[in-house]
């Protein structure tokens, strides 16, 4: 996992375990949140601010829909969204 990844990741589980404090630091949805950077990462996505919007919505998404495939897709979505917002801005 890239350096990128990892902070990402710490970043969304820090961030995670504040807001649901009965949360294990070893619960299932840790592994499933760097398995999910990590497929990012290896598809080519590494910057840093997109991986963390990205790893914040797939935990958010997973808690809401109890389902990693629904929520991998919801947080892709939301990446694709960042991306297309960066190119329609205006280099300044």
């Amino acid at each position: 996992m890239t350096a990128q990844a990892e902070g990402a990741c710490a970043f969304a589980w820090r961030n995670y375990l504040l807001r649901h404090s009965g949360i294990s630091e070893n619960d299932s949805r840790r592994s499933a949140l760097y398995h999910y950077v990590t497929n990012l990462c290896d598809a080519g996505e590494y910057n840093f601010d997109l991986l963390q919007i990205a790893a914040v919505v797939y935990l958010k998404k997973l808690d809401e829909l109890h389902d990693d495939r629904g929520a991998s897709i919801a947080a892709d979505q939301a990446l694709a969204d960042c991306l297309e917002s960066r190119i329609a801005q205006p280099n300044t």
